[in-house]
């Protein structure tokens, strides 16, 4: 497992200086891996201002993005409606302060139970995308594939007593599908792997780990080094979905010389489109680089 404190922090500095981050736009996946880096370097660090800047930009998303129910997905204009993934995570990342602040493991288990009900239909799956306000699903979209997996872990991670209920529902619908169920993009694969390795152990987790190695084997392109974004886009590949399988395939504790290769193919690849400048970007690539909080006391 990477540890490149020194790394993240340089990262860290330019992001401030060219506000892209946490100076920008609120948007909540990218803030909620945000809020677990600087638990991350909190506990890498022992410095207290990393612990306090957790709880800055927590309160910050809170205050932006927060809604009567639940937190709207981003701050921008084309960023309304709540994704349950983007939901799910942010619940990690209370889980995680939770771990060092008590009170943000209560705010987690009070937000669980007041979005399982809208986005969870029991034996049927999790509406990938909610309206704001959660009085329905959000026109053209459907069932999310992952969701379940994502609503399984953040709830077990907050309190597996006080959300059983919760919980219980998501292993069922996870029960209906794992053997089934064949992810076909990078950022997915790599997510999954990260999910699995929590609970090693059970059935669903090593058939989805075996199943995600095996995509991602065929989804590696080398020369140069990086994985493509699916099997039939071998030509298309993004930084901040690598640094994704990144953390998957670390929390894991395989392939490190895949890791090292595709972190310096990124290092010195730009896109050229506005991905470069993308705080999703440099926020998952600094997680990449110092994964810390985000991975299991038990992993390997």
């Amino acid at each position: 497992m990477l540890r490149d404190v020194d790394y993240v922090l340089a990262k860290l500095d330019w992001m401030r200086a060219e506000r892209i981050w946490p100076n920008g736009l609120r948007y909540l996946w990218t803030d909620a891996f945000g809020v677990v880096l600087y638990i991350s370097l909190y506990h890498e660090t022992g410095e207290e201002r990393w612990l306090e800047e957790a709880e800055r930009l927590a309160a910050d998303v809170e205050r932006v993005l927060g809604r009567p129910r639940g937190l709207r997905i981003g701050e921008a204009a084309d960023r309304d409606g709540q994704y349950f993934h983007y939901l799910a995570m942010w619940l990690f990342a209370l889980a995680r302060l939770g771990d060092i602040k008590p009170e943000y493991r209560q705010r987690g288990i009070a937000l669980a139970r007041e979005i399982h009900p809208a986005f969870v239909i029991p034996g049927r799956g999790v509406i990938w995308k909610m309206q704001e306000d959660l009085s329905g699903p959000y026109p053209g979209y459907g069932l999310g594939a992952m969701d379940a997996y994502d609503g399984y872990i953040s709830y077990r991670m907050l309190d597996e007593d006080a959300l059983a209920p919760e919980i219980a529902d998501m292993k069922g619908l996870m029960e209906r599908d794992w053997r089934t169920l064949e992810i076909e993009q990078d950022l997915g694969l790599g997510m999954m792997l990260w999910l699995a390795h929590f609970f090693p152990g059970e059935p669903w987790a090593k058939g989805q780990t075996e199943q995600s190695l095996g995509m991602l084997d065929t989804m590696w392109v080398d020369p140069p080094g990086y994985f493509c974004r699916a099997p039939w886009l071998r030509a298309t590949k993004i930084a901040f979905t690598n640094y994704g399988v990144s953390l998957g395939l670390q929390a894991t504790g395989v392939w490190p010389e895949r890791i090292e290769r595709l972190h310096a193919f990124f290092e010195d690849w730009h896109s050229g489109d506005e991905y470069d400048r993308e705080a999703i970007t440099w926020v998952m690539t600094c997680t990449a680089h110092l994964p810390g909080a985000f991975i299991s006391a038990n992993a390997g």
